[in-house]
């Protein structure tokens, strides 16, 4: 790993955990709370918070959803105009390392919808579970092929191709070529 790389996991872990002390203290929540809430010991709260941790995307989305916050509240620097390039961004990998995350943009500070690029491996499968009540999931198929099981149901989706459904639906997105396909989708946050 290049150093700077590095740098860019160490900005991203110190981001992450400015932005999650600056939420729990708005609301005046504990750290013992906010493991609570969240299903993220005190103990890995901690550590992030003070940066020390580079959580994984699971354990971002626990936190997101425990706060039902968008995950690129956690993710993104707030600034006025942002290009996102591909590549340039902060990245976050799942725990089997299938799906790289580059969250794209977030709507304001606590945004109701937030956009991401995501890469999947050849061969794999990213299941991130349901997230909170009323979240919306609009995917598109920019490179390749994917098929996503939104509960019992498995949809084939081919390059340019995309899909809505619920969120909060347990959901799992499938790579089952042998080439990297790289999927864009926005998440739209709405309280039912």
């Amino acid at each position: 790993m290049d150093h700077h790389k590095i740098n860019n996991v160490e900005k991203l872990a110190k981001q992450i955990g400015e932005t999650l002390r600056k939420i729990r203290l708005e609301r005046k929540i504990s750290l013992q709370e906010l493991a609570e809430l969240t299903e993220v010991s005190k103990l890995t709260l901690g550590n992030i918070e003070r940066g020390e941790a580079n959580p994984s995307l699971a354990v971002i989305w626990k936190i997101a959803n425990g706060l039902t916050i968008p995950i690129s509240t956690l993710l993104n620097e707030s600034n006025e105009v942002v290009i996102s390039r591909k590549n340039e961004g902060n990245k976050v990998v799942s725990a089997n390392e299938a799906c790289t995350l580059e969250p794209i943009f977030d709507t304001s500070s606590y945004g109701s919808m937030e956009i991401h690029r995501a890469f999947l491996k050849p061969n794999s499968e990213y299941c991130p579970g349901s997230h909170q009540l009323g979240v919306v999931e609009y995917v598109t198929v920019m490179k390749g092929e994917i098929m996503i099981k939104v509960q019992d149901e498995k949809y084939h989706l081919y390059e340019y191709d995309s899909i809505k459904f619920n969120g909060d639906f347990e959901h799992t997105y499938i790579n089952p070529t042998n080439s990297e396909t790289v999927i864009h989708f926005v998440m739209t946050y709405t309280k039912r």
